[in-house]
């Protein structure tokens, strides 16, 4: 198998893992945060073939009313909501809530932007699959 499968396994199994606790050892709860082959727009979910893959995981942090612009990805990204509500506008599309708690896969190739509408932080954790010097997004 090669590295960049071996990350990428290791990645979905991570964020999108169906393994049951008692599989392992002791009183680990394993809560199954996304299981699709779809994204937030119904796109198929691929994965681009890098020579040198490259995994980058961020914490992102919206102030209220901050937003991150119109920008696309051409790389698959996944999110999960760590604090706040997160809006997020996409092109042709109706625009989605994201709270607390959830987790989803964001567009492929189509022009979007996430708003901070509320009056706390929005905090997210983002994990990028990219590579070959890919950009983590495209503004628009």
């Amino acid at each position: 198998m090669s590295f960049k499968r071996k990350i990428i396994l290791t990645l979905l199994i991570f964020v999108t893992t169906t393994l049951h606790a008692q599989q392992y050892a002791g009183k680990l709860k394993i809560e199954k945060l996304v299981d699709t082959t779809v994204n937030s727009i119904g796109q198929k979910i691929t994965y681009p073939q890098f020579k040198d893959a490259k995994v980058t995981m961020a914490k992102i942090t919206f102030p209220p009313g901050e937003t991150t612009g119109w920008h696309k990805h051409l790389i698959p990204v996944f999110s999960y909501v760590l604090e706040g509500t997160l809006t997020v506008e996409i092109e042709g599309h109706q625009p989605a809530e994201y709270k607390k708690g959830a987790s989803f896969v964001e567009s492929y190739d189509t022009y979007h932007k996430g708003t901070n509408k509320g009056d706390t932080d929005v905090v997210l954790f983002v994990v990028y699959l990219g590579g070959d010097g890919q950009p983590l997004a495209v503004k628009k």
